[in-house]
């Protein structure tokens, strides 16, 4: 029996971007659109009611925004991925989404192949990172002192070097082979990495890592 089709949910105040969305990811066989919200409180209620795999989640909408939204959405018994969908690339808001645990993000102007991959990548818990667009996003931001984030220890030697390779957007392999270790050894320190810094996954500890002064960008 084939595996189900990823569950998607679409957040967005403008409905030509929702059925343009809508569009594109029902082609797939593997994706489902199951849910439309025209702003942050219905995204909050569908997520809550309908349990989508992804939300495609804009940050910009009436009422309660993305940012909100998605840290609500994250707060669920069992959280979907959150996919940030925006105009612009340097939003503030979208530094926001990410540190409050949102898998990655995706411009509107971006093509069909890439926002069916995007769904695919954070569906199956990837985060989406794009590395000079993750620093661009963060420098507008200042960063704390550095140190670990409050309650959270710090980082090993070794854990620094392996955010500071995650955050150049590398897999766990490429990290290996990079430090000439094991791939498990490497996801030993990722997994240590994001419990240290309280993080939901790669993207949220880079953004973490990078604000906490124990990364550069």
């Amino acid at each position: 029996m084939p595996d189900a089709p990823v569950r998607v949910l679409l957040a967005d105040d403008e409905p030509l971007v929702r059925s343009g969305l809508r569009l594109i990811l029902d082609a797939e066989p593997d994706l489902e659109v199951v849910g439309e919200a025209g702003d942050g409180a219905r995204a909050v209620e569908l997520a809550r009611s309908l349990r989508p795999d992804v939300v495609c989640m804009d940050v910009r909408m009436p009422g309660v925004d993305g940012l909100r939204a998605t840290e609500l959405v994250l707060r669920l018994p069992q959280p979907p991925r959150v996919l940030v969908v925006t105009t612009f690339e340097h939003d503030g808001y979208v530094l926001d989404a990410l540190t409050a645990g949102a898998s990655g993000f995706l411009l509107k102007r971006a093509g069909a192949d890439e926002m069916v991959q995007a769904v695919r990548t954070v569906a199956v818990g990837q985060s989406l990172l794009y590395p000079q667009a993750l620093r661009d996003l963060v420098r507008t931001r200042p960063r704390a002192t550095a140190g670990a984030p409050a309650g959270a220890p710090a980082l090993t030697p070794r854990e620094r070097e392996v955010l500071a390779l995650v955050a150049q957007g590398m897999t766990n392999a490429e990290i290996a082979a990079a430090l000439v270790v094991g791939v498990e050894t490497v996801r030993t320190h990722v997994a240590s990495v994001l419990a240290k810094l309280q993080a939901r996954d790669r993207t949220q500890a880079v953004v973490l890592g990078y604000r906490a002064g124990l990364v550069e960008l």
